[in-house]
């Protein structure tokens, strides 16, 4: 990778061939960084048919917030002409566009308003015993072998059998949603198992159809009833644009905290004395390393954009139709905003990183992701004091550019006694829990409902 000036088209005189879908650039990512801040902190590369590359801090920052960039995705052909947040374009099954990560005002104003209520921090917090259930659960699985595969066994499950539950969709068929979702992500188009993955996803689509066409048919509480109630001007959403939020709920509520979580206790198994620092000390530490860990593995690392208006940003001319990557891995490393920014400091301060993203698409699911995590951290912490992670075994995503990934992580510690019942177990007593206490409706749902009533 190199930068270099060329004269054929002087709004793009700084290019980088930015190849952040190649296995190498994982182990490149740092190295890149450095270059791209410090010689074109946007600079234009040609691949993928051509777009920019916001590696900047500052530059991200004021892209992101653009009133001239889009979301938007046009699978009908009908409207923009513009690819929506993946370079290169998403393949979208059936013309389904990537929810409100996908739409511009007013619609995404619209769509967001009825998944909020869902995901506040008051929401999330009822979810907390139910999370702790389920990783005990987890743990309990593993705890008297010494044994663990921290992705497969822990954070693969946890976060999935919670998105169901908050969906309104059965706990017990996590297993139907949980591979195909991340072998999304980490299966290559070419690769000789890309058929089978496929097979798997027609398997959870066809779930999912048939629990939107069951809760219409007989309501229950959930993110999906709430879809399926909503009314924009007196009508009801399309079915096509409730999948595409669907589906970027369970994706979003899957892979991104896995990697975190994963990531993580990589990192702290590497470092047992700040390990053992941050669970003496979590009461005035843990919301600052769980800062820190999200921006140092930047989970999601960044996001495609349209420009739908010619617009000159941070010195750049920008073209209306052309295609832009904001980087917002690259953009938490800047030196210019992070001291020591390729250094993990658990009790940084001030941590203003991007990986939620910016503006009014900052992620909509930031609460679950952190809480989901923190418990999974604590109870490890709690429960395998002196894990060790196996790197001759660990498998990490061969590339990282849709999301910063582990397949698997394993790892041994000091045997300890059951606390929970197994997980089959747990996940029948949790349904009970949710259908009794109507877990899946937040507080301010049920009172307006009650009002409406």
């Amino acid at each position: 990778m190199s930068v270099d000036d060329v004269t054929k088209d002087d709004r793009k005189k700084h290019r980088f061939q930015f190849e952040r879908h190649a296995p190498h650039y994982r182990d490149q990512f740092e190295a890149v960084t450095q270059k791209m801040q410090s010689e074109c902190p946007i600079a234009w590369s040609d691949t993928y048919d051509g777009h920019w590359v916001a590696a900047g801090n500052k530059e991200v920052f004021e892209l992101a917030r653009c009133p001239h960039v889009s979301n938007d995705h046009d699978v009908t052909g009908e409207g923009s002409g513009y690819k929506g947040i993946s370079i290169p374009t998403a393949k979208r099954a059936n013309g389904i566009r990537g929810g409100i990560l996908e739409m511009d005002e007013p619609d995404h104003k619209n769509y967001r308003s009825f998944l909020n209520p869902y995901l506040s921090p008051a929401a999330v917090k009822r979810w907390i015993p139910f999370i702790d259930e389920v990783v005990g659960a987890c743990l309990d699985e593993k705890i008297e072998s010494g044994r663990i595969d921290f992705v497969d066994e822990l954070a693969n499950i946890v976060p999935a059998v919670l998105t169901l539950g908050m969906l309104g969709i059965p706990l017990e068929k996590w297993t139907i949603y949980n591979e195909p979702v991340h072998a999304a992500v980490y299966t290559p188009p070419d690769s000789p198992d890309i058929e089978r993955v496929g097979e798997l996803h027609k398997k959870m689509g066809l779930d999912l159809f048939t629990s939107l066409m069951e809760i219409r048919e007989n309501p229950r509480p959930g993110l999906i009833n709430e879809l399926l109630q909503a009314r924009i001007d007196g009508e009801p959403l399309p079915d096509m644009e409730i999948f595409g939020n669907l589906g970027l709920l369970i994706g979003g509520g899957f892979d991104t905290t896995t990697a975190l979580t994963a990531h993580s206790l990589e990192w702290l198994s590497e470092n047992p004395e700040q390990r053992r620092h941050l669970s003496e000390n979590r009461d005035e530490m843990l919301d600052a390393a769980t800062e820190e860990f999200l921006r140092y593995f930047t989970p999601a690392p960044g996001d495609g954009r349209t420009i739908n208006e010619d617009v000159e940003v941070e010195g750049v001319q920008f073209r209306e139709g052309e295609r832009l990557w904001l980087s917002w891995a690259m953009a938490n490393r800047d030196p210019e905003v992070f001291d020591d920014p390729n250094e993990i400091i658990l009790d940084r301060t001030g941590n203003r990183h991007y990986s939620f993203g910016l503006g009014v698409h900052r992620c909509v699911g930031s609460n679950v992701a952190r809480t989901v995590f923190k418990r999974m951290l604590l109870a490890v912490l709690d429960r395998m004091p002196d894990y060790r992670c196996d790197p001759e075994t660990t498998v990490h995503y061969d590339t990282i550019g849709v999301i910063q990934g582990m397949r698997h992580l394993p790892a041994t510690f000091t045997p300890g006694p059951r606390t929970h019942a197994g997980l089959d177990e747990t996940l029948v007593k949790l349904q009970r829990m949710v259908d009794e206490e109507r877990l899946a409706e937040p507080l301010v749902i049920a009172k307006r409902n009650a009002a409406g009533n």
